[in-house]
Parts: C-alpha cells; structure tokens; sequence
C-alpha cells in the first residue's frame, strides 16, 4: 500500500516532470544521450538507502509526527518493536498523525504508518500491512522505486544526467522523490511477491495468519462505501484487494491454518488525527 505521507502538495499526483528543454537547451539526438546515461547509471543498495533517508526525514519535517508519548507511538512500538531487525534489514517505525489509511516503508528502512490505518485496524491486521511495506524493502522493490525516481528527476538535471553514479539532488527535487516513493506503482508480481512475504512473516512469528485475509477485506470494503473516491485513488497502483483477500485465505486453506477471523478489541488512539494542510498557491 503506498501511497499518501507528504500530501506535500502531491497528493496522489504523478511525480511531476519540468521539461528538458526549459532546464538545457538539447536537441533530439541529445536528449537521447541524456537518457540513456540516466538510465545506465549505477545506483547501488547503499545510493538507495541514503536517498531514502534523505526523502523520508524532508517527509518528517513535513508531516505532524507523533512523539513518544503520543498513544499511536505506543501502540505501534508494542506491536511491531520487536521488529526492529527483520530478516537483516533495521527498521524505524513512525506514525503520520493523518487520517489517511495509509503506510509505507522505504529503502532504508523507514516505516511510516498513518494514524488512519491504525484506527480501522487491529494488532494482528497492522501487522500484515506492515509486514507486506516491509516486503517490498526485502525484495529490493523500494530501491528500484527510489531508483526510477531518480532517473526521472535526473532527466531535468544536465548534471546529474551525465554522472556515472547518483548526484546529490535540490530540496526540491528530494520533495519529488519522497513524494513518488509513497506513491510508489509496483508490478502484479511485485504486489504478490509483498503479499507472500506477509503471510510468510506472520506465520513465522506466530500470528494469526488470517488477519492477512481481513486487512485487505477491510480495504475492499472501503473502496465499496464512502470513502470510494479516496480509496480508489490509493489503490490505483494495487491489485484488486478482493482478489488478494482471496489469495491469502487460499494459503491459509492449504497450510490447514484457515479459519474466520475473530476480530480484536480495538485499542483507539485518544489523540484526535489532522489532515494534511495544503500550501497556498503563490
């Protein structure tokens, strides 16, 4: 799932491209040039990680973080603390006091679940959302995501275009690049590969493995009410969540382990969530 933090003014926007030709004047047989370069730079683990970084502590600044007291942290630390190392990969956990249903996590670990997710969700479902983030780290999806959105912001940059390796990018461009990594669009394969590794981390660890079923049943029935548009929007980049409700209660089928799930009391946060203000045109 992936896809709101910075409502920095892109919300839910494709990540927005100045054109070549109002940065350098190139011409077709150039531009070409330009683009291949891009496209072959070398862009290693370690470039991921620190762009990720980099991206996700501007989304920080950006975003009303909830402190170490606040009810959601606390929440968020009992259930996933224990976390914090998955499968050689450190993680960082912080939640978004929005009430968008949302998470994300990026190449450097960062995991940054919406206080919306959290509210519709018991402990077991946050688990399989979160779980599913953290697949796409493991599989090396979220470095091909920074990656790309990289090569794009390159395109507007003569000299980050030309360099054999990852240039450092304007605070603008970090802004475009964060925005892409929530609004990150993933393969079929890609999607099922995340879905896969959350199944496979809840029963490794013990959980319920149905709450994979009901998380995403809970999504479908989102996208089916009131919340459509907003639901539709950030699905857009997902498979069907019906259709992935379905997978996940055939694996539990055949790992004998189905059965319908009992939904935990909710535990609600105290602290009333904010929307993202937008930014005044100019």
């Amino acid at each position: 799932m992936k896809k709101t933090p910075l409502y920095l003014a892109t919300l839910f926007a494709v990540l927005g491209l100045q054109t070549v030709s109002a940065q350098i004047n190139l011409g077709e047989k150039a531009l070409g040039a330009v683009q291949k370069g891009v496209t072959g730079l070398t862009f290693s683990d370690a470039d991921a990680a620190n762009l990720s970084r980099e991206a996700v502590a501007k989304m920080d600044k950006e975003n009303p973080v909830a402190d170490d007291k606040d009810p959601y942290t606390i929440r968020l630390k009992r259930v996933f603390g224990k976390h914090a190392s998955e499968k050689g990969l450190t993680l960082n956990f912080k939640v978004y006091k929005l009430k968008e249903v949302n998470a994300f996590a990026t190449a450097d670990g960062s995991v940054r679940v919406f206080a919306g997710l959290m509210d519709i969700m018991d402990d077991n479902e946050l688990l399989a959302v979160i779980g599913h983030e953290i697949g796409h780290v493991a599989n090396h999806d979220s470095r091909d995501a920074i990656k790309t959105a990289y090569q794009k912001e390159a395109l507007t940059d003569a000299a980050a275009s030309q360099s054999a390796s990852a240039a450092k990018v304007t605070d603008s461009q970090l802004g475009k690049i964060g925005s892409a990594l929530v609004d990150s669009q993933y393969s079929q394969k890609q999607e099922s590969d995340a879905d896969m590794y959350s199944y496979d981390f809840m029963k490794r660890n013990g959980y319920d493995v149905n709450a994979v079923e009901s998380a995403f049943t809970i999504l479908a029935k989102l996208s089916e009410g009131q919340q459509s548009s907003f639901i539709e929007r950030m699905m857009s980049s997902h498979p069907d969540p019906k259709k992935r409700a379905a997978n996940a209660k055939a694996r539990a089928e055949k790992d004998g382990l189905y059965k319908p799930y009992v939904k935990q009391t909710a535990k609600p946060a105290a602290k009333k969530t904010t929307t993202t203000k937008k930014k005044k045109k100019k």
